[in-house]
């Protein structure tokens, strides 16, 4: 997969040197790009920011130095197009289906703003020729979009062939869909089985692979309850059995 970012600060994504990322750059299984958007200003200062048409507080980013950047990735491979991913905290939710969305895509490029974002003809002008979506990763403000972009690059990442140790490992995430479709993961444990008073519960111990199977998917539905309610009503009732039925009436929320 082919990954581009442009960004009036480059150096922000050190990270994806290392860890998982790193090393599936090395490997040639993602290919990022770093583009600074300064170089596509024509001022001396180059000046990428502006204030608003209609007053208000802040700056909005210029559409000159964007839609010349943006021309000049897209140069790099007129014969294919990216599809572009502009981090806002207006845009739709970032799950973990989108990040397997995204994970089938050859190239994607991110555009993460500053200020008050970008001036809108920008995505107006590109989303008229391909597909430009507009994502959130949560509901709230950030100082620019570039740490939203490293949140969804190595979701994505992770989920590329040959970049997990253990190809099943994404399979059991949190949201995956199939079992594990809007649900949180339960508690893990690892060696040793007792540490300062605190003990792996019994049936981890146990080998018997169903009945684990079934305390995980118990402790599943436990931790959505308790943490994410809106998860739970998401749930489809007919992906229920009797006893995640049973628990759940245990639990104060008849399926």
């Amino acid at each position: 997969m082919r990954v581009d970012v442009i960004s009036i600060f480059p150096e922000y994504f050190a990270p994806l040197d290392v860890s998982l990322i790193g090393k599936a750059r090395e490997r040639g299984i993602l290919d990022v790009h770093l583009h600074q958007l300064r170089d596509w200003a024509r001022d001396v200062h180059r000046t990428v920011d502006d204030t608003p048409y209609g007053g208000g507080p802040g700056m909005v980013m210029k559409p000159e130095p964007w839609g010349e950047a943006i021309d000049a990735v897209l140069a790099a491979d007129p014969a294919a197009q990216p599809r572009i991913i502009v981090p806002t905290p207006s845009g739709v939710p970032f799950t973990q289906k989108l990040a397997m969305e995204y994970a089938a895509e050859p190239w994607l490029l991110f555009t993460p703003a500053r200020y008050e974002g970008i001036d809108s003809r920008v995505m107006a002008e590109y989303g008229a020729r391909m597909r430009v979506d507009e994502v959130s990763v949560g509901d709230y403000v950030l100082a620019g979009g570039e740490v939203a972009v490293l949140v969804m690059v190595e979701a994505v990442g992770r989920l590329l062939p040959g970049v997990l140790g253990n190809a099943h490992s994404a399979v059991d995430d949190s949201f995956a869909p199939g079992a594990m479709e809007n649900l949180l993961e339960g508690p893990v444990y690892t060696k040793p089985p007792e540490w300062r008073g605190h003990e792996v519960p019994e049936i981890l111990l146990s080998g018997h692979h169903g009945k684990i199977a079934r305390w995980r998917r118990d402790e599943a539905l436990r931790r959505t309850a308790r943490n994410r309610l809106e998860l739970l009503a998401a749930l489809d009732p007919e992906t229920l059995d009797k006893h995640d039925r049973k628990l759940l009436s245990e639990l104060g929320f008849p399926a």
